[in-house]
């Protein structure tokens, strides 16, 4: 009996050897592997040798600097809307240049030299102007060659009534957007066709939806060009797009106010075709 009761205490003694030796060990649990590559929450990420993970960013490209200068002259509508429409993009400096007043009709026609003056001036809104006392030429040449200004690009305009056809080679507008042209810029004359009133905020989107199509070309520092961009002030529907077409060489029996919004042709022949039919024209002009 003695012998028995040995023998039981030592098998349980053994029993209690073994349970306390799973414990220390930790029996069927394995321990957590660690993933190097994870990082705790709000720590920096790590690579696998424990540095610091890479990251990049990206550099707005700079503005473009705008010239606008028209021919209806520094405080008008149609240039105001263009200046706000561009300050509101974002990716324009805008310089102002313009005539002291209304200088319709006086193609690309200079001041004889001396007898041009200059004066800080606003537009409509209130953007910083200079305002010169001779024709839209005479306005982008001062802005060049006096002032210094080296723009990515001269815009010419909101001028009020469109410059389609014939009446192209009259235009202050567009005489001031060859100017630029001819020191070595790239030059968009932009007009809004006669409405009650006309529709420049219209008129200053298609300019915007021309600068988006242009932009990278500009920046990368484009030769000079002109073109000449009419739309049409819709009194029924809307503008119907845009179409590149060249400059009409007359009238004919078109009327060249006309601009019927609700056409259904879609084939026009040049500007003038374009502007009657509802659609803006875009025409690239010799300087």
């Amino acid at each position: 009996m003695r012998r028995l009761l040995s023998t039981l205490v030592l098998l349980l003694t053994v029993a209690l050897v073994a349970a306390s030796c799973d414990d220390d060990d930790g029996g069927s649990s394995a321990d957590p592997v660690v993933d190097e590559t994870t990082t705790t929450t709000g720590a920096p990420a790590t690579t696998t040798t424990g540095a610091p993970a890479t990251t990049t960013t990206t550099t707005a490209p700079e503005p473009l600097l705008v010239l606008v200068s028209n021919d209806d002259g520094v405080d008008a509508p149609g240039l105001d809307a263009l200046v706000e429409m561009l300050i509101a993009r974002g990716d324009v400096d805008v310089v102002v240049v313009a005539p002291d007043g209304n200088r319709s009709g006086s193609s690309d026609t200079t001041t004889d030299d001396g007898e041009v003056t200059a004066v800080d001036a606003t537009t409509a809104s209130g953007h910083p102007a200079v305002a010169v006392s001779g024709f839209p030429a005479d306005a982008v040449i001062h802005a060049l060659e006096v002032m210094g200004v080296e723009p990515d690009l001269v815009i010419s305009g909101i001028n009020e009534g469109a410059n389609i056809g014939p009446f192209s080679e009259l235009s202050g507008t567009v005489g001031a957007a060859r100017t630029g042209a001819r020191a070595g810029y790239p030059a968009l004359a932009a007009s809004q066709g006669f409405g009650e009133p006309a529709d420049f905020a219209t008129g200053a989107r298609f300019v915007s939806g021309w600068l988006d199509d242009h932009i990278e070309e500009l920046r990368g520092g484009s030769g000079p060009f002109v073109e000449s961009l009419n739309i049409p002030t819709c009194t029924e529907a809307e503008v119907r797009g845009m179409v590149e077409v060249p400059t009409a060489t007359d009238f004919g029996e078109r009327d060249a106010l006309a601009s019927d919004c609700t056409s259904g042709f879609d084939d026009p022949a040049d500007d003038v075709d374009a502007m009657n039919v509802g659609f803006a024209s875009l025409a690239e002009l010799t300087f």
